[in-house]
Formats: C-alpha cells, sequence, structure tokens
C-alpha cells in the first residue's frame, strides 16, 4: 500500500493538549457566566435537514452550506439514471437534426452543431451535479412542441428521473438550529427560555487566515421576553466572563436599530436605510469624507450630509449623546423609541455597576441591520489590535421560519478564538492553563511502582491530577517527561525511600526537593 501524506482538508485545524486546555479555560470560564446568570446548556446535531438551513441565510450563505451525501448506495440509482438520461437525450438530438431538414425550412448547420456540443455539455453537468432530467433538457433550449416531442416520450413524467442525494447538511450555525429546537420543543420548555450553547459549525468559505470552515461559536440567547432587562444582564455577561479572563480595557459598544431607522427618516431616506448604515459603520475604517464620499455616491444629498453629519460625530458621555439624538430625532417616534430603550438599559446598569468594560453609546454601529430589530451590541479590546471578540442584538420573530409567529428574543455571542489570540498576546492565560497533570510519581523499578500506586490513588481521590511512571525508564527520562509536560510537582520512589516511608518531594520549577510522608504530599498537594 502506497504511504499517504497526513494532512486535514483545508480551513480545519488539529489542537493540541496545550492548546486545548487554553481552549477550555476559556469555554469554561464563559459557560460559569453563562450558568451564573440562569442559562442552561444545550447542544443540537451536527448535521441538520437540509431545508432546515436552505433560505435562512440569503443566496451567498447558501452556498457556503456544507451539504452531507446520503447513505446507501447512490451510485446504482444515479447509473440507473444515467442509463435512461442518455438514450433520451440522444433521441432528442436525433429528432433536432431530422427536424433541421423538414421541406420548407432552412437547415442551420452551425446551430445544430451547437446543439450538439451543448448537449455534451449537458451530459457532463448531469454526471457532475446530479440534476434532474428536465432541468438538463431545459438547458439546451430547444422548444419541444416546435419538434412535435412530448413530454411523455421523453419520459419526463416519471418521478424517478429526479435523484436527491443530499438531504441533510453539516450546521452552518447555531442560531437556526436553535430557532428549530425552540419550535420543536415549545411544549417542554419553560419561556422565556435562557440557553446557552459552545459547538463548532461549518461553512464552505475560501480558507484563508482568521477565516476557517470548522470553528467554534459560543452563544447565548434568551427568548420570549421583550424585557430591557436581558439586553441589560447580557452587557454584565460580557463584563464579567471578560474580566474573569484577565482583560482589564475593552468596551462594550451599544445601538439600537430604531435609533438608526430614525435617522433615515428624518432625511425622507426610509427605503436607503441599509446604504446609510452600510456608509456610517465604516466611519473607524475610512474617515468622516470617505463615508461623505460614499452616501453622495449612493444618492444622498449635500443637505442630507448636512443633517447626518452632527450624528454621526456625537460626543461627550452616554447622557450627553442621548440628550443630543432625542433633539436630532425629535420628529421620528421609532427613532426616540430607539433612545429609550437604550436609556433604559443605561439606567439597569447603573444599579449594577460593572466591574471593568466601557459601556459606550455608539450610533454608527449596525452590524447585522437586516437582522437585528433592537439593541445591538459589539465587543471590542482596546489592549490590543483585533477585530470585535463579541456581538449581538435583539431580533423578532426568530422561530417564525418554522412557523412560530412573534417569539422575540436577544442574543450575544463570544468569538472564542478571537479572545485566545487576544489572552495569548496579553500573556494572561494562567500558569495552570500550561498544564494537566500537577504530579508525576517516579520510580526505580517494580517495587517502587507498587508502592507508588496507593499514593496514586489517594491523589487522585482527592481530585489531584497526578501519573505513575511506568518502571522500567531511568529517572532522568521520567524527570524529562515532567518538564516537557509542565508538571510542577514529582515524587521518586526508590528502595530507600520505601524502608523509611519518606519519599522524596520536588518543586520541579524551584528545584526544592524535601522528604514528606505519603500523607503528608497529599495534605501538600490538596493545599
Amino acid at each position: 500500500m502506497a504511504s499517504i501524506k497526513p494532512s486535514v482538508p483545508k480551513g480545519t485545524r488539529d489542537f493540541s493538549p496545550t492548546e486545548m486546555v487554553k481552549r477550555n479555560y476559556i469555554f469554561d470560564t464563559i459557560k460559569s457566566v453563562f450558568r451564573k446568570y440562569g442559562y442552561q446548556q444545550i447542544e443540537t446535531p451536527t448535521m441538520e435537514n437540509l431545508s432546515t438551513l436552505t433560505g435562512k441565510y440569503g443566496d451567498e450563505g447558501d452556498k457556503l452550506i456544507f451539504k452531507v451525501l446520503d447513505s446507501g448506495d447512490y451510485v446504482t440509482k444515479i447509473k440507473k439514471q444515467y442509463d435512461v438520461f442518455i438514450p433520451v437525450l440522444n433521441k432528442l438530438i436525433n429528432k433536432a437534426y431530422r427536424a433541421a431538414n423538414i421541406p420548407g425550412n432552412e437547415p442551420d448547420y452551425h446551430y445544430w452543431i451547437s446543439i450538439g456540443n451543448r448537449y455534451e455539455i449537458v451530459k457532463q453537468n448531469w454526471i457532475a451535479q446530479k440534476i434532474d432530467l428536465a432541468q438538463a433538457i431545459s438547458e439546451l433550449d430547444i422548444k419541444l412542441e416546435d419538434l412535435n416531442i412530448t413530454g411523455y416520450e421523453l419520459g419526463l413524467d416519471s418521478k424517478s428521473l429526479t435523484l436527491d442525494i443530499s438531504e441533510k447538511a453539516l450546521r452552518y450555525d447555531l442560531t437556526v438550529p436553535f430557532a428549530r429546537y425552540v419550535v420543536q420543543h415549545q411544549n417542554e420548555i419553560t419561556f422565556p427560555f435562557k440557553r446557552f450553547q459552545v459547538q463548532p459549525v461549518w461553512r464552505a468559505d475560501r480558507p484563508q487566515r482568521g477565516r476557517y470552515r470548522e470553528f467554534y461559536q459560543c452563544d447565548a440567547d434568551v427568548v420570549g421576553s421583550d424585557s430591557l432587562l436581558n439586553e441589560a444582564e447580557f452587557v454584565m455577561i460580557y463584563d464579567e466572563a471578560l474580566s474573569k479572563l484577565g482583560l482589564k480595557d475593552f468596551s462594550i459598544k451599544i445601538n439600537n436599530r430604531k435609533i438608526l431607522s430614525g435617522i433615515a427618516q428624518i432625511i425622507d431616506k426610509a427605503d436607503n436605510i441599509i446604504d446609510l448604515t452600510v456608509a456610517i459603520d465604516k466611519l473607524d475604517k475610512i474617515g468622516l469624507d470617505g463615508v461623505i464620499k460614499e452616501l453622495l455616491e449612493r444618492g444622498f444629498t449635500e443637505a442630507d450630509i448636512d443633517k447626518i453629519k452632527p450624528v454621526i460625530l456625537l460626543e461627550g458621555s452616554n447622557t450627553e449623546k442621548l440628550q443630543s439624538l432625542r433633539q436630532a430625532l425629535a420628529s421620528s417616534e421609532v427613532g426616540l423609541k430607539g433612545c429609550d430603550e437604550i436609556e433604559t438599559v443605561f439606567g439597569y446598569i447603573e444599579k449594577c455597576p460593572l466591574q471593568t468594560a466601557k459601556l459606550e453609546l455608539d450610533i454608527t454601529l449596525a452590524r447585522g441591520l437586516n437582522y437585528y430589530t433592537g439593541a445591538i451590541f459589539e465587543v471590542k479590546t482596546n489592549e490590543v489590535v483585533m477585530g470585535s471578540i463579541g456581538g449581538g442584538g435583539r431580533y423578532d420573530d426568530l422561530t417564525g421560519m418554522f412557523g412560530l409567529k412573534g417569539l422575540t428574543g436577544v442574543g450575544i455571542s463570544f468569538g472564542a478564538d478571537r479572545i485566545y489570540d487576544v489572552l495569548e498576546e496579553l500573556n494572561l492565560f494562567p500558569a495552570a492553563a500550561n498544564q494537566s497533570t500537577q504530579v508525576l510519581i517516579c520510580n526505580f523499578d517494580k517495587e517502587g511502582e507498587l508502592y507508588g500506586l496507593p499514593l496514586l490513588q489517594q491523589l487522585r481521590h482527592q481530585n489531584i491530577n497526578a501519573e505513575l511512571y511506568p518502571a522500567g525508564a531511568k529517572i532522568k527520562k521520567q524527570m524529562e517527561y515532567a518538564n516537557n509536560k509542565n508538571i510542577p510537582y514529582t515524587v521518586v520512589i526508590g528502595s530507600e525511600e520505601i524502608q523509611s516511608g519518606l519519599l522524596a518531594f520536588k518543586n520541579m520549577e524551584t528545584g526544592e526537593q524535601e522528604k514528606l510522608s505519603v500523607e503528608n504530599i497529599v495534605k501538600r498537594m490538596v493545599g
């Protein structure tokens, strides 16, 4: 058998034990905060029915869904269809050529040659994509009625000529499966329903730096409640979780879709809200002049821009920004409603001051505008040059796509991979995140191995991660093993230690060594 070069599919990654310890540190920290706020964990299958996912992410999103081939002998099914498909297309081409010589018609040699060429293309296309026969023939651009060929004669009425080889797909995100879950289990869950999920998702995107085909999402949502207390609690969750992870300077930016709609209304451009917000969302990247240029290119007038500019350039405290917004949006009911909602969230936060985060009203924040209907969140660290490390917002009718109308919700997501990069760059992972085993029991021979087994069990019963190195290796090799795995403590057992009952206990970082009894070693490790 020829040797195979080991590799993983593009856009996927292996994670080493060291990386997994660090990733789990992030996940466990975030999960602990979710649970503290009453969120319960669920998981949904890796695969969903294809019909569940398609049509939920737009045309571009649908192209990125990983489809899963049906199990079973579909190759035999394709061959059976091929056996039907080729003779039918041959019959069609033959009739087309004969029709060109019908008296009174002027034969067009080049046209029928092109039909033949397209036939080959369509044949290969059908084999590659498994499209149905009617679609394949339609690609030839031949009108059957002109050739006096019936659909029955071609066999187009046969359902067996359509072959679906994929009814399932890999999960594209966690939101749509969550919506499906809520509808499917609506009689079993208690509303408001607060759930979190930490699971991988897959997208058939072009792999590049920082963009993968398989990656984890870390989401929390509450559905069935329109209370703005939920928005405030998500601000608190971001603040607590990121503070626990060691970040000391980060901002939680907040905006509201209703405010953005109000801005569009006051310049009579309600139908152009997407053009407006796409432009102002780029303020940090292209500056005010760039935003103005883009707005002019999108059909906005100088008069529109004169009204928009003061709103885009709001300065001052959150309270001062809201006061200015209320004046600017005085004629927009929806805009004032957005201001009221933001003010309510700020009021909740005043009662529960944040530990670390800076909460900032940012009118240029417009992420997911087509999706969100109320509050919009984005989190950025100020310690490292990095994109957003979290985001989310309020959405109406999450479950409407599955027939359960009017169930409002709000949710957030943590960008775990970006948070990992931030902690790595700032050296914020605790020392314990670099190790899994806390103590290694070493020995000189079989007698030492057997003597160490009771100690090993005592340590493990105290939830101390411990290993016993198998007898037969030199002590030097055992110590190298401990160093390579960043194990902080070792216990060495030889004949002298067995006789005295005092074992050599060593701190691998400082090199300090002392003689301790089994009882005292356990006490020392328990702390």
